[in-house]
């Protein structure tokens, strides 16, 4: 399987001949992530994981394809896509299929960024019972041990000892970087530091992701 880093939390799997596109969203190169698309996985309705523009106008254009969101999303796309079929809600601890990918959907809402800041449901998705798409919480799988963990490193909803927390926890053969859109440089060092070292010390390579940069799996 062949996965690509389309900016943030975008991410591109190609296997068998088929592409599963997750969380094109407005911190991301959507239209490239996009193309040629056969499925479509969204975590949450932020708009940094959704670029509803983009995706409405490329659902517009090839009905065929699937997609599983969240309630929230799954209804906002009904209105504005010609196969409305096509568009399925789903929640965590749903196994299905999405083509050639077996999924496994996990969590239910996203983390807290504040009290005040009224909180959306959340859907993470591992793909394979290999890959690991959080969206935007920090939830470890419990009934699959994930081989590569795409990890969310930097968030208004979470700080550097709950990322290392969470690596830990997954126990994933690997780790790669996704959520990062808000970072400088100077800060991602510093967290990749972090995460690479407590990687390593707990059994886990992490490693660098560039947008648009693929890696076989």
């Amino acid at each position: 399987m062949r996965l690509t880093k389309h900016g943030h939390s975008c991410i591109r799997l190609e296997k068998d001949g088929e592409v599963l596109v997750l969380d094109p969203g407005t911190f991301s190169d959507a239209d490239a992530a996009l193309s040629g698309a056969d499925h479509l996985l969204i975590t949450h309705e932020h708009p940094d994981h959704w670029d509803r523009e983009a995706v409405a106008a490329f659902l517009g254009s090839h009905p065929d394809v699937g997609v599983l969101a969240p309630e929230p999303v799954a209804e906002a796309l009904r209105g504005e896509v010609p196969a409305p079929e096509r568009v399925r809600a789903v929640r965590g601890g749903e196994r299905l299929s999405a083509g050639a990918f077996d999924l496994l959907t996990v969590g239910g809402q996203h983390a807290l960024i504040h009290p005040q800041v009224p909180m959306v449901q959340n859907v993470g998705f591992v793909i394979d019972e290999d890959v690991y798409h959080p969206g935007d919480c920090l939830i470890v799988p419990d009934v699959v041990r994930v081989r590569t963990l795409l990890l969310p490193i930097h968030a208004p909803w979470n700080k550097i000892q709950e990322v290392i927390d969470f690596l830990i926890a997954v126990r994933a053969e690997r780790a790669l970087p996704i959520h990062d859109g808000l970072l400088a440089q100077n800060g991602r060092d510093v967290i990749e530091g972090h995460l690479a070292r407590f990687g390593e010390r707990y059994g886990t390579e992490y490693g660098t992701l560039a947008d648009g940069e693929a890696v076989e799996l």
